[in-house]
């Protein structure tokens, strides 16, 4: 079977190269994608629906090595593949340094995105002026993000995410944390405690009346002891609460009057009525989700499966809703140098960005992909088109010996055995649990800091043109949907002879964008009153 499909993939690309040597094929291609740009208009209607997926960690290469794993799973030869991602109109760069460092991590990087606050290293939902786990250095400093601003907007909200759902990106969308790490109460220090910070957990049900939350994250939400109902043996997955509080049942009791529904598995997950669901909690794991290549499908549903549920739960809101969706795992596959594990979870969230513009209207939903950070992470060397993604370079290095595509700079990959590389010629490199050679030895493989990429299409998708300040992309989310303190510029688009947003002048810095719209609606009626 193995070999049938070889041989059909072979064919398949020998039909696409035949046809690559016709140089009208290029023309034509080039012609249609120019019709495409020439045709397109913009979208200034006020978004009613944010949906905002995040790669942990998908850099530009990883996007690119996704989109050609994507392909080759399809039998074709990868490169042309075309990302659901890549279809939408607008794209920018996002600048991903810290405050404190020129590599971030998602934390700090979530704060950006979120709460439209460049921060510290390692803290969430708080400004610059806190410090890495100095809990009294939080108070005052806490900053709200835009998941906040639509619900006090009338919204609905939820969180999707393939870790656990106080894992920082999620985190940072509700919770205000001096450190990323204190998920529950015996994660705080005698400090933390003493000075009255509150664990991540606990701020999940505390400060925003969150309507949709998946993960996982079973045991910070539970007391010390307590058995997990997956794993009921497993002392790992036991409760960690030192409080002895039952946060699931806590929930479960504020949600009196509501139709509101705590899941851990598939099954029930599955009976889950959106159209008779108000409130939905589904953690099917007590840490992290597993990688979806290893992913039991009988109990835990895909990144596509969760955001379909979150979407037709939140969508009955007439004012619309804001949901977050990550694809959190992408990047610790990239921790552990399992280039194939991250591929796939990218090629995962990308079919998860599908179903979400399937289930709502472009006319109305902003919908944005983008990353966090990047990774250490290259794609080298001279394979020949159609190579496997995963697989070696055909030229031999200096050593005599192959080496792969795909590699990183750093992570647990550097193994020099007398002074010599692995040799990996009889080795599967395509394999899941493969871990791509390093330069340098490290546990665990780092973070990238170059920008990364914004994919935006809806409303007002233009204003995510450029090169930018990463925490600009909270602000022109809620200038969009008129969600925060910048409304000013809300009412005029009632007015059918205004035309405010489409006055921006393109020239313009992309982080003073909103602002300058703004600014051009104030002029426009202060020329009205002076000429008449």
């Amino acid at each position: 079977l193995q070999t049938a499909a070889l041989f059909h993939s072979l064919a398949s690309f020998s039909d696409e190269r035949f046809e690559e040597e016709n140089p009208e094929f290029w023309r034509s291609s080039a012609q249609n994608t120019l019709r495409s740009a020439l045709s397109r208009k913009l979208n200034s209607n006020v978004a009613k629906n944010i949906v905002l997926f995040l790669g942990d960690g998908m850099g530009v290469t990883t996007i690119t090595a996704a989109r050609i794993l994507k392909g080759q799973l399809q039998n074709r030869s990868g490169e042309e593949t075309v990302m659901n991602m890549d279809t939408f109109p607008f794209v920018g760069l996002a600048k991903v340094y810290t405050v404190d460092f020129q590599i971030p991590d998602s934390a700090a990087t979530a704060t950006a995105y979120l709460c439209g606050v460049k921060t510290n290293l390692n803290t969430v939902g708080v400004s610059a002026a806190a410090r890495n786990g100095v809990c009294r250095s939080q108070k005052g400093n806490e900053v709200t993000s835009i998941l906040k601003w639509a619900k006090d907007a009338g919204k609905s909200v939820g969180i999707v995410t393939t870790t656990r759902v106080q894992h920082a990106t999620p985190a940072a969308s509700y919770a205000h944390s001096a450190s990323r790490t204190w998920y529950s109460d015996a994660d705080l220090p005698t400090s933390a405690v003493t000075g009255g910070c509150m664990d991540i957990a606990s701020q999940l049900l505390r400060n925003t009346d969150i309507d949709v939350i998946i993960g996982g994250g079973r045991k910070y939400m539970t007391p010390k002891g307590f058995p997990d109902p997956e794993y009921p043996t497993d002392l790992k997955a036991q409760g960690q609460r030192k409080d002895n509080r039952n946060l699931i049942n806590e929930w479960l009791s504020m949600k009196e009057g509501k139709v509101a529904r705590y899941v851990w598995n598939k099954t029930d997950f599955d009976a889950v009525d959106p159209e008779k669901t108000d409130y939905l909690m589904a953690l099917f794991e007590p840490g992290d989700l597993r990688f979806d290549v290893e992913r039991d499908p009988s109990m835990d549903p895909s990144i596509s499966e969760t955001t379909e549920k979150a979407i037709r739960i939140l969508k009955k809101n007439p004012k619309g809703f804001f949901l977050l969706v990550e694809g959190g795992r992408i990047d610790q596959g990239h921790h552990d140098s399992r280039a194939s594990m991250a591929l796939h979870e990218a090629v995962a969230l990308d079919d998860a960005v599908a179903r979400g513009l399937e289930l709502t209207n472009e006319e109305e939903t902003l919908t944005i992909v983008t990353a966090d950070h990047s990774h250490a992470f290259t794609f080298n060397g001279y394979p020949f088109r159609g190579n496997s993604i995963l697989g070696k370079s055909p030229i031999f290095a200096m050593d005599l010996l192959p080496y792969t595509t795909l590699m990183y700079g750093n992570g647990p990959g550097h193994k020099i055995t007398n002074n010599k590389r692995p040799d990996i010629r009889n080795v599967d490199t395509t394999d899941k649990d493969y871990v791509q050679q390093a330069a340098v030895p490290l546990d665990s493989e780092t973070h990238g800091g170059e920008d990364v990429a914004l994919f935006a299409r809806g409303p007002m998708a233009h204003l995510f043109q450029g090169v930018y300040e990463q925490n600009y992309i909270a602000h022109a989310m809620a200038f969009a949907a008129c969600v925060g303190t910048n409304q000013e510029h809300c009412a005029a688009t009632a007015e059918p002879d205004k035309t405010p947003f489409t006055s921006i002048d393109p020239g313009s810095s992309a982080p003073n964008t909103p602002f300058g719209a703004m600014t051009t609606v104030m002029l426009s009626i202060t020329m009205s009153v002076l000429l008449h």
